[in-house]
């Protein structure tokens, strides 16, 4: 079977979940070979790429590539895609990842689609596109199918590989080298898993009412160890912090359980939330539009719903 590059999301060698969920989905469309880019490469990381099907390991540990921005890890991989002609190459659809998708298809004059739900045996992607009112089905007809795919689009599942390492040398161009990165700022990390890569997440909206009121929110997350997040009118009311606003204008989730309390469900929320597995509504209003796209829906007072469904929780643990 043909390989298929799978660019590893990393930061100081610590493995995202994305990139093993891609790897995942790898194993489904030819033979994963993962691609390191930047330092932080160890002994850890490739038993753990190679518990998760990678065949091969591409390693480009320099440091120089974690001096610039984004433009050396899309050479990289041009430079993979010229020598070993793989089936496709995926990413991560995250702001990074996206922005190394267009510049790799530009490099290998190729097509490329970005926040897919799911890919095919035949590099066949899904799609759920115009803030969430139509799926569709999209392929790359030129070049190199280049695909970045939302986090949680599949679940990982570990499939032990070779994992057989080889080192790859890039010689950055001045382009690659007009941007660098001067400063790193690291941000505080606190108890919850980050809004993208979380299984569960649960938001909060105009119905919470106040920021006081979304402690009722994050008690429920903390008992699920589930991610917050919050709706624009949430967040432009600030409510809760724009980072964790999920929308069409914010963060695009797609958990395996996602509940929505007190969301009305404006297309501009749902485009950032609908490819969720399972969705969950709490809301006191029976018309409102987020019901029509709930697996299970609740009409009742969120105040009441969810320190019950809280303190249910906790009983079972």
């Amino acid at each position: 079977m043909s390989e298929v590059l799978v660019l590893v999301d990393h930061v100081e060698g610590e493995i995202k979940k994305v990139t093993l969920e891609l790897l995942t989905l790898a194993r489904s469309l030819g033979t994963p070979s993962a691609v390191w880019a930047g330092p932080g490469y160890s002994d850890a990381a490739k038993a753990r790429l190679a518990e998760y099907g990678a065949e091969k390991i591409y390693v480009a540990d320099s440091e120089e590539i974690a001096q610039y921005v984004v433009a050396p890890k899309a050479e990289l991989l041009a430079r993979l895609v010229a020598d070993k002609a793989p089936a496709g190459v995926l990413v991560a659809a995250t702001g990074e990842g996206k922005e190394i998708a267009g510049r790799l298809a530009v490099k290998t004059d190729s097509g490329v689609i970005t926040d897919a739900v799911g890919v095919d045996g035949d590099f066949v992607a899904e799609l759920s596109i115009f803030g969430g009112g139509v799926n569709v089905r999209s392929r790359v007809v030129k070049g190199t199918p280049i695909i970045a795919v939302r986090p949680n689009a599949t679940a990982p599942v570990a499939a032990p590989a070779a994992g057989a390492e080889e080192k790859v040398e890039v010689a950055l161009s001045d382009a690659a080298r007009a941007a660098r990165i001067v400063e790193r700022v690291v941000q505080e990390k606190g108890g919850r898993p980050e809004l993208t890569e979380a299984a569960i997440v649960v938001s909060g909206g105009r119905g919470v009412g106040s920021a006081d009121n979304f402690s009722i929110i994050e008690k429920l997350a903390d008992s699920l160890g589930a991610a917050v997040g919050a709706s624009r009118a949430a967040t432009d009311a600030g409510w809760y912090p724009h980072a964790f606003q999920v929308g069409q204008t914010g963060k695009t989730v797609s958990p395996q359980l996602y509940i929505a309390a007190g969301i009305s469900g404006a297309i501009q929320h749902r485009a950032g939330m609908q490819t969720s597995k399972t969705i969950v509504v709490i809301n006191k209003d029976p018309e409102a539009p987020i019901f029509e796209i709930a697996d299970f829906g609740v009409v009742g007072d969120l105040f009441q719903v969810v320190p019950q469904l809280t303190e249910e929780i906790e009983k079972r643990k």
